[in-house]
């Protein structure tokens, strides 16, 4: 999952190497936080917040041959 994450990201934003994604699991949740040099957080969140939306749309379908619940959050 995190290979997915960072090679949509790694397309999206300018500085790749500051690109940093941590993962918390629980037996029913996996969260999963994705920083972004501060220049590329708008670029992540997109207008109005879609491109946000489309990524967490994604995670949300390649989670659920896993059976968990997956939150995507955007660390500022």
């Amino acid at each position: 999952m995190q290979d997915l994450i960072r090679q949509i990201v790694e397309a999206l934003v300018d500085d790749i190497d500051a690109i940093k994604i941590h993962t918390v699991e629980t037996d029913t949740t996996r969260v999963i936080e994705v920083e972004v040099a501060r220049c590329d957080v708008g670029k992540l969140i997109g207008k109005s917040g879609k491109t946000a939306d489309a990524l967490r749309a994604i995670v949300a379908a390649a989670s659920g041959k896993e059976r968990k619940r997956t939150i995507l959050n955007i660390v500022d």
